[in-house]
Parts: structure tokens; C-alpha cells; sequence
């Protein structure tokens, strides 16, 4: 297979990159590192299979020729993180928005196979718990730009569903829930990478509000494994997948596990939402995917639980630390 993977220098795509190359596939990422680094795929370059373009995704002349060269598009471009979303949500709904519909007009018009990457934002403040992929969305007020990120990715899903009904492009989209794993950066307001980073200098763990919100984190092997295997199987086209754990857990006791697994001296500083992001910020009290549809199709479900994700995140920052900035929002 020959695939084209947008936004392949993130911390996702660069996995994907190498997963694909692994089993065999020629591999064209195309990214415009506004977020991506392209250190997360430099031991590629010289891969005979893999190549590279520094381009962004709406440089209609470029993605024709790429688009038309490739079987399968891995749409993995977005703009993403909580702290982006709040900072800029001009780009991060023109990015999501006017990226994909590139993507997607382009791919219809030499018919390829899109896997469109959305996430687990799209469900908004829903109480229905677990979230299932045909449930109803609970999204909050226009006037929250925290809520432009779950729209900006929902009128991604409603326009690849839209060309696949009137132009018969083939579309499998994919839900992100919490993806975690080496490369990924807590640039943006990924938890994770946050806890790892201020644990391994002893300093305090900030908890954006009570920290009783909940979630589910998925080592990002685990979720590129979900992605291959979707697009190996027919039967997924036109269909929407959640792909997350289901091993549930509060940001305070992530907090205290990633402190205790890290060997950290640090303690626990809990901050309000009106002062990490801005006033008025609304969150989600729980986050956890039905994968039901998912398993049943493919027989997919993750293989790493939190504790292990959180010793190779460990291990990843300790080898790391020395060329580290310290996180804008450590103390």
C-alpha cells in the first residue's frame, strides 16, 4: 500500500509512520510542523520507502500530486490541546475545518480511501456514560471557545459522511480517546506528559480544578494498532469507531500514580480552571468510550493498562530530561 499520512510529525503520526513501514508500505507524510517535529520522524529519512514534504495541507497544487500518488490518506492533521484551543481558536478551527475539507475534496476526486482521526471532544458534557459512537452530543454555549475544537472535529465527521453519501468516497472515522506514549509533548496541555516532566524535577503536579474529572488513557501502540487494523477491514468503511481504554481514572489519582511511579518527591498544587485557561471554562466530568463496536469488528482492544503506559512515558522523560524546557506552567 502506498499511504498518505497528514500530520504525520505528531506524536500519533509518527508511530503510524513507522508501523506502516514496518510491515511493508511506502509511507508519504506531509506536515507543515506548526506542531509536529519532524526530530519524531528524522531516523526515517533514507528509509527507501519514506518521504517527506514540509507543506501544509490546504497547498491544493502539492496534496493533488500526493493525493494521486497514494492508495489510503491517514488524516491525522489538526490542531489540538486544551491550552491551544483557549490561546487561539481562529487557527484551531481553520485548521480542523478547511484542512479536512481539503483533504477530503481532493481524495474525492481520485477516489481514495480516507481514515479521518477525530475525538472523544465531539461528545461534549454528555452524562451518558459510556459514550457510544450513535449517542447524543451535550455541547456547551457558542460563547465557550472551549467548545470549538469538539465542533470544529464534529463538521469534520458530518463532511466526510457527506462525501461519502454523495460522492461515494470510502471514509472510516476514528475517535481518539486520550492517546499517550513517547514523543508526545505537554506543549499543549496533555496531562500526561505535563505529570511526567514536573515529577522528574521533584516540582508540584499542577490539577487544573478538583481534579475528580475522569479519564482514559491509551498508549499510542495500542491506538495505531486500532488504526491499521480499521483500514485493513472493508466492512469499516462509512462507519465511525471509538478507540480508547476503558480503564477509567481522576486526574487526582493520576497525579499521585505518576508522583509514585516516578520515585517524585513532588506534591499535588490544584489550580482553578478560570486561572490555568480562562474564565468560564467548562471540562468534562467523565471521559470513557464504549469500544464495543470496534471489538466486534475487528477484535481490537488496548494491551497496555495505565501503569505500564506511565513507566514508558517515565522511561521516555528520563532519557530525555536533560535537553528539556521546563513546562511554561511549572512553578
Amino acid at each position: 500500500m502506498r499511504a498518505l499520512i497528514t500530520g504525520g510529525c505528531g506524536f500519533i503520526g509518527s508511530h503510524l509512520t513507522e508501523a506502516l513501514l514496518e510491515r511493508g508500505d511506502e509511507v508519504t507524510v506531509v506536515d507543515d510542523l506548526s506542531t509536529g517535529r519532524f526530530e519524531n520522524v528524522q531516523h526515517l529519512v533514507g528509509h527507501p520507502a519514506f518521504r517527506f514534504a514540509i507543506e501544509t495541507i490546504t497547498n491544493e497544487t502539492v496534496m493533488d500530486r500526493l493525493i494521486s500518488e497514494c492508495d489510503i490518506i491517514y488524516h491525522l492533521a489538526a490542531a489540538v490541546g486544551v491550552e491551544l484551543i483557549v490561546r487561539d481558536p481562529v487557527r484551531v478551527i481553520e485548521t480542523n475545518i478547511k484542512g479536512c475539507e481539503a483533504i477530503l475534496r481532493i481524495g474525492a476526486r481520485y477516489r481514495k480511501k480516507v481514515m479521518l482521526a477525530s475525538t472523544s471532544e465531539v461528545y461534549g458534557k454528555s452524562n451518558k456514560v459510556p459514550f457510544a459512537e450513535d449517542d447524543d452530543r451535550v455541547l456547551g454555549p457558542t460563547t465557550r471557545s472551549r467548545w470549538s475544537y469538539a465542533c470544529s472535529k464534529a463538521m469534520d465527521e458530518f463532511l466526510a459522511f457527506a462525501y461519502a453519501k454523495q460522492l461515494a468516497l470510502p471514509v472510516v472515522i476514528m475517535r481518539l480517546f486520550n492517546t499517550v506514549g513517547p514523543r508526545q509533548t505537554g506543549r499543549y496541555g496533555m496531562v500526561v506528559p505535563r505529570f511526567v516532566q514536573q515529577a522528574l524535577r521533584n516540582q508540584p503536579l499542577t490539577v487544573y480544578g478538583d481534579g475528580q474529572q475522569s479519564r482514559c488513557f491509551t498508549y499510542v501502540t495500542d491506538v495505531v494498532k486500532a488504526m491499521v487494523g480499521l483500514s485493513d477491514e472493508p466492512r469499516a468503511v462509512g462507519r465511525v469507531f471509538n478507540i480508547g481504554s476503558t480503564e477509567e481514572v481522576t486526574i487526582e489519582e493520576l497525579a499521585r500514580r505518576t508522583i509514585a511511579l516516578a520515585g517524585s518527591t513532588s506534591e499535588i498544587v490544584y489550580i482553578p480552571y478560570d486561572q490555568a485557561y480562562e474564565e468560564g471554562f467548562e471540562d468534562m466530568r467523565r471521559r470513557v468510550p464504549d469500544i464495543t463496536a470496534i471489538k466486534t469488528l475487528i477484535g481490537w482492544q488496548p494491551e497496555t493498562d495505565l501503569d505500564g503506559i506511565l513507566r514508558r512515558v517515565i522511561a521516555y522523560f528520563r532519557e530525555a530530561e536533560p535537553a528539556l524546557e521546563p513546562h511554561p506552567t511549572a512553578p
